[in-house]
């Protein structure tokens, strides 16, 4: 995702890639790691220092990584005064607390905060329509799909997914969907997680995959299926790119980029 990031930055107006963090690559050039040719990637050499980014003068930071070193980052961030765009999962209730007091919306170092499960505009639309479709079913399962090295499951996009759809039952008073009546399990795990809401989600891991993700509803005599497909990760582009446009106007900490579109 970070030489997606790069190639995006470099061909888009109005924003300027001055500086990248790998300490997987130090001192190979983004046009060496991204393919893009021009002197703008072929001068910058790849740090893998996090000084380099108060050095270079970055405004905004984009982190795709894992989360022990997004947590370093992020607190690097913070204490410099530069904006955050996050987009690496696994960031736990406790973890989202600490951003807050990281990213405070008043006062503190200056510096603002966008975390997101997901940055494809269908996919946030995909979690927006199962959450008005909730209360309307008897019941309801997630299955998301991923490439074979995604670190956590389930994935972000689908944990953030059953919270909508919990919180949009609670509100319209129908509570949690009934317990799965399932009594023999035959092979452990076959009936997938109990998520938020008591939600069955179910993770699938194989080479050639992107990100995808399917929301089933179910009621007597109908169903509903809501599926987004990311094929390629340009898909999540333009959501970074909003959001690395919209950070230094959202004080704090701000989840998702549901506010950014305006739903």
């Amino acid at each position: 995702m970070g030489r997606e990031v790069c190639r995006t930055v470099l061909h888009r107006p109005g924003l300027e890639l001055v500086v990248a963090v790998d300490p997987g690559t130090p001192g190979a050039t983004v046009a060496e790691l991204t393919g893009v040719a021009g002197p703008d990637a072929a001068e910058l050499a790849v740090s893998a220092d996090l000084d380099a980014i108060a050095e270079s003068g970055a405004e905004v930071v984009v982190d795709f990584t894992h989360l022990e070193a997004s947590r370093a980052t992020l607190a690097y961030c913070s204490a410099a005064g530069i904006h955050v765009v996050v987009g690496t999962t696994g960031f736990d209730q406790a973890d989202l607390d600490e951003l807050a007091s990281l990213f405070p919306a008043e006062g503190g170092s200056g510096g603002h905060c966008i975390v997101a499960a997901n940055f494809a505009i269908g996919a946030v639309l995909m979690m927006r329509f199962a959450a008005m479709a909730a209360p309307w079913f008897d019941s309801a399962e997630i299955i998301e799909l991923h490439h074979e090295a995604k670190r956590d499951a389930p994935s972000g996009t689908s944990l953030r997914t059953a919270e909508g759809m919990a919180a949009a039952r609670a509100e319209a008073g129908r509570g949690e969907f009934p317990p799965d009546a399932t009594s023999t399990v035959v092979v452990e795990g076959a009936r997938g997680g109990a998520g938020p809401g008591g939600i069955r989600m179910h993770s699938v891991r194989l080479p050639g995959l992107v990100a995808h993700q399917e929301v089933l509803f179910g009621s007597t005599g109908q169903g509903l299926t809501i599926r987004h497909d990311s094929y390629d990760r340009t898909s999540f582009m333009d959501g970074v790119v909003l959001a690395v446009e919209s950070v230094a106007s959202r004080p704090g900490l701000t989840l998702g980029i549901e506010s950014l579109l305006g739903i």
